[in-house]
């Protein structure tokens, strides 16, 4: 397996499935937001795309979020609001994109893989796959995901994910309160399950579709500017001295 992160695109048969990986349990910096903003959004546009799924490398982790390697190199509120900007990036490709968004979540979730997972259209997980929004435990907070996660799971199940960013929800936590569509047993029953809707979606109707998905995401129309409000917030927020502290404390302990 590569050690090399990468964002890869392949169509076939009308499913488009972007895989994403890093060797830090899939983990997000920068240059692999931007990569997958730019895939989904020109997944959106490719005609021969009729479903997409998105899926991370790898069996235990979905995506734990941030990298922090990157959290601890912002040095100013710029550089702070273009690294989370680059979430923000990402789910509003994911909101504007006329195309259903199949998540393959194989497993953890932490932070920013949470959001990613909620701002799929239709996600289908194993029973490995717990949650944690962890943002608040190293001194920051779930900003720029936090409208996705609140719109699928309701306002009090984010909530008491956002204050408790110590502790997992398990699979069936998440699938009760909506974060997914979809639980199984095994990484093999998932991917059958994923193909299974992936294929019935290639051949179902895309203007019907395309309007679907404008009806689900009602409501989100101002998200350009109200996520990237949040960037900058967590961008303020990841200069302080305590942030640092937490953030580098959290290092220490992997």
């Amino acid at each position: 397996m590569s050690t090399e992160a990468y964002v890869r695109s392949h169509i076939e048969h009308g499913i488009n499935t972007i895989e994403f990986f890093h060797p830090q349990s899939n983990s997000l910096p920068g240059k692999i937001l931007e990569e997958l903003a730019r895939e989904i959004h020109f997944a959106g546009t490719h005609d021969d795309t009729r479903v997409i799924i998105l899926k991370s490398a790898g069996e235990k982790t979905f995506c734990s979020g941030a990298s922090f390697d990157e959290l601890v190199s912002i040095q100013t509120e710029t550089e702070g609001l273009k690294f989370f900007s680059g979430f923000a990036n990402v789910i509003n490709a994911m909101r504007k994109c006329p195309k259903f968004i199949i998540g393959r979540i194989q497993g953890k979730c932490v932070g920013g893989g949470v959001g990613l997972a909620a701002a799929v259209d239709y996600a289908i997980a194993t029973d490995k796959s717990e949650i944690k929004l962890s943002e608040l435990a190293v001194g920051i907070g779930p900003f720029v995901v936090g409208p996705a996660v609140e719109r699928k799971i309701g306002t009090s199940a984010f909530s008491a994910l956002a204050i408790d960013a110590g502790n997992w929800r398990n699979t069936e936590w998440a699938r009760k309160k909506g974060l997914f569509a979809e639980v199984h047993e095994s990484i093999e029953n998932m991917d059958e399950a994923v193909y299974r809707l992936a294929s019935t979606l290639t051949h179902s109707n895309p203007a019907a579709m395309a309007e679907m998905k404008k009806i689900f995401w009602k409501g989100t129309e101002h998200w350009d500017e109200l996520l990237k409000e949040r960037a900058a917030i967590s961008g303020k927020l990841v200069l302080s001295e305590f942030t640092r502290n937490a953030i580098n404390k959290f290092k220490a302990k992997k």
